[in-house]
């Protein structure tokens, strides 16, 4: 059975999966894909079904309800860990994230580190197509979360990410709260807290080209908020 796992979060990415699905079975090195659906209405559910008649390792969770990408990213690492798995990975559905970067990600996991973070910004500012704007609220969100926590990430919100399964056992899923942005600087806070060892591994960004971000300013806001408040727990000893 393979030990490599990529979860992939979906809401309304149909016009994406195939491609990201065929490239990442593609590549040389095998992994397994779950694709965690939550109840899409335009049909993402059913075309990952389909496609599952040619792919042997495409697996789907469908939830009853969009709740947030930290939400299905727990619901992912649970099933994982109820299985084989040893190296977990979260992924864009929309080819943000280059699945061929999979291998360099893994590379670093089996060599030094136990979170391997695919980032934007441990070398410049490596992202393609995406507005100034959102470049910009990234890249602060990011310096924010690192000056707040003392997270040593350059690329805290990022959300292409390897973990090696002792991480996931490590950490109390329930105990995950955030969504967005959020959860993705909660999830290396508290493995770093763990003293697990982060790695970045520098990729380039591409903007999707089909779809609809799913950012909101809620997901923001509780990036900003919940930092503080990671800070603030870790300090009272309660995180």
């Amino acid at each position: 059975m393979p030990e490599n796992l990529v979860i992939i979060p979906t809401y309304n990415e149909k016009e994406n999966m195939e491609a990201v699905l065929r490239e990442t079975f593609s590549l040389e090195i095998p992994f397994d894909v779950l694709v965690v659906d939550d109840n899409s209405p335009d049909g993402t559910a059913n075309l990952v079904k389909s496609l599952q008649l040619n792919y042997r390792q495409l697996f789907l969770e469908v939830r009853k309800e969009k709740d947030g990408l930290g939400k299905a990213y727990t619901h992912g690492f649970r099933w994982a860990l109820e299985r084989d798995y040893q190296f977990i990975f979260e992924m864009d559905a929309d080819l943000s994230h280059n699945p061929k970067d999979l291998p360099r990600l893994l590379e670093a996991l089996k060599k030094d580190a136990d979170v391997a973070v695919g980032s934007r910004y441990s070398h410049g500012v490596n992202v393609v197509n995406w507005p100034m704007s959102r470049v910009l609220l990234s890249f602060i969100a990011s310096k924010y979360a690192r000056f707040v926590t003392g997270l040593p990430v350059h690329d805290a919100t990022a959300g292409f990410v390897g973990y090696r399964r002792i991480v996931l056992e490590t950490l109390d899923l329930n105990q995950i709260k955030f969504k967005g942005y959020g959860f993705q600087i909660e999830m290396k806070y508290k493995a770093w807290r763990k003293k697990f060892r982060i790695q970045e591994v520098p990729i380039i960004f591409t903007n999707r080209v089909y779809g609809e971000s799913k950012i909101s300013s809620n997901i923001l806001g509780e990036a900003v908020f919940g930092i503080l408040m990671l800070r603030i727990r870790s300090i009272f000893g309660r995180l």
